[in-house]
């Protein structure tokens, strides 16, 4: 190991760098610096020498270009028992640099700025400190590099422990750290681009992903599962990762999950409307005219898979729909607001998630909603990337292909049961009356099983009902199921080679039935 003598400092946060350069400086090291750096370290009387005086090149185009020359990068790369290196370095007067403190352009904080103009988002595209970055950390055997600032005090820690060098350990672990950072805020710009940009393909041949760690969670799915939580940087719609936690237990991988799956459903609506998920499954839903008369109609949906739910409103949860939360036991709660008196009943569960999503206020306002992103998963040596199912259908869109025709009442029921469809874990039906669930059938391997779950959970009358399934009838025998059931109306998307003795099966039981023509898979 190599006692430290020379270190290039360049930083755009600059927390602790003052402090760092006084210790460095304490222990005999030389300090190269750049543009506001150096002026800062200046300011506080540290010794340093200019990046244009250490190169005898000036700094040029606003800024630009400083540190790409080669004086810098032949004495981050240099190998120092390389006899050539040595040679080469020994010929141009070039000395090493041992230690690299640089940290980025503020990129993502000035992407994520409203109104951010494109020109200054150029701007901010760090070029000379990632160069340096990389330098240095291929360089790990003989260079140190700091990129993190809560490095700077284990970077101490260990040239005080080492007589002022660097273990080969260390170094390594500060270069992986750099190697994640720039390929991170590289991925930042590459979407940043493909987004302001017409003409880029939606699948390339490689595709970048940028995730920032929020949380570490005390498990994943499985308490023998580690995990964590990690979100965009830039989001344009209320969702999970926007949400500021009040109350009550830190949220599981579970709960991510299942918050995520209220938040979604629920921006479906924009009446007052209440959600009930319990493991990605809604197992209450409706719409009503206030918050509370909204719960207590979702949650009657299935009482039972109601306990241990995940809740989700749309509307500012009041004193009354508080009480009959508190009446039960949740896992938790989302909604854009909490009154007072309401937030007061529930904080006296100790363990309740009580969860704001502020966005949801203006999302039910808004007449049109923009969808941005992918849905990724994960396979064992591999990645699925597909766009989001954002896709819906108005009632102008919907295909009659009964001899009855629905009712304007069942078309609303229809319309908003294809809503909450979407949502279930195929293969899924869903039965509703008016604007509020019935009976959910989840996850089961054949439709007609899934048709029977429903009527099976349902707890409230289901003669009169609708029908919605997620994807088209390969059989009749889902027809009926549900005319046994007493079910008036279905909404599917139709196109299976048997639609014809779908349809038959239908007009026997003078069921209306209409296409969608989009199918509504959940996997």
């Amino acid at each position: 190991m190599k006692k430290i003598e020379r270190a290039l400092i360049s930083v755009s946060d600059k927390t602790g760098i003052a402090e760092i350069a006084h210790q460095l400086t304490k222990r005999g090291v030389e300090i190269i610096s750049t543009g506001g750096t150096a002026k800062l370290l200046k300011d506080e009387g540290v010794p340093i020498t200019l990046i244009d005086d250490y190169t005898g090149f000036p700094e040029m185009l606003d800024g630009r270009v400083k540190t790409l020359h080669p004086k810098v990068h032949a004495g981050l790369l240099a190998l120092r028992d390389d006899p050539y290196h040595k040679k080469v370095m020994d010929d141009y007067e070039i000395p090493y640099i041992d230690l690299v403190i640089v940290n980025l352009y503020p990129f993502e904080q000035t992407i994520t700025k409203e109104n951010v103009k494109f020109e200054d988002a150029i701007e901010n595209i760090d070029i000379g400190g990632p160069t340096m970055l990389r330098s240095a950390a291929k360089n790990f055997r003989d260079v140190t590099v700091i990129i993190d600032p809560s490095d700077y005090k284990p970077l101490f820690e260990e040239m005080e422990k080492n007589a002022g060098a660097v273990s080969y350990e260390f170094n390594k672990l500060c270069a992986q750290k750099v190697f994640a950072s720039t390929s991170f805020y590289d991925s930042l710009i590459a979407n940043y681009l493909e987004e302001k940009t017409e003409g880029t393909e939606m699948f390339p041949p490689t595709r970048a992903f940028g995730y920032r760690k929020v949380q570490d969670l005390r498990y994943g799915e499985n308490p023998h599962q580690k995990a964590a939580f990690y979100k965009e940087t830039v989001q344009s719609e209320p969702c999970v990762t926007m949400v500021k936690q009040l109350h009550g237990k830190e949220l599981s991988y579970n709960n991510f999950i299942d918050v995520d799956g209220a938040v979604e459903l629920l921006k479906e609506f924009t009446e007052p409307t209440s959600i009930v998920v319990k493991h990605t499954n809604p197992c209450g839903a409706a719409c009503a005219e206030n918050i509370s008369e909204a719960y207590r109609l979702a949650r009657a949906t299935d009482p039972i898979s109601a306990f241990g739910s995940v809740l989700a409103f749309n509307r500012t949860v009041d004193k009354a729909t508080a009480e009959q939360i508190a009446s039960t036991f949740v896992e938790g709660v989302v909604a854009p607001d909490y009154a007072s008196d309401a937030l007061e009943i529930l904080q006296k569960k100790k363990n309740i998630r009580i969860l704001l999503l502020e966005g949801l206020k203006d999302w039910v306002k808004e007449k049109e909603h923009i969808f941005k992103g992918f849905v990724t998963r994960k396979v064992v040596g591999g990645l699925l990337v597909q766009e989001r199912d954002t896709k819906m259908i108005s009632i102008d869109d919907l295909k009659c292909v009964t001899k009855r025709q629905p009712t304007e009442e069942e078309l609303k029921s229809l319309m908003f049961a294809w809503k909450c469809v979407k949502h279930v874990k195929s293969n899924a039906i869903v039965y509703a009356n008016g604007l509020e669930l019935v009976g959910v059938g989840a996850g089961q391997m054949s439709r007609v099983d899934s048709a029977k779950v429903g009527v099976m959970k349902a707890q409230k009358e289901i003669k009169g009902c609708v029908m919605a399934s997620d994807a088209f009838f390969p059989f009749r025998d889902g027809i009926d199921a549900a005319a046994a059931a007493g079910i008036t109306a279905i909404i599917e998307p139709g196109g299976s080679i048997r639609d014809e003795e779908v349809i038959t099966a239908a007009d026997e039981a003078n069921i209306a039935m209409v296409f969608t023509g989009m199918r509504h898979f959940k996997h």
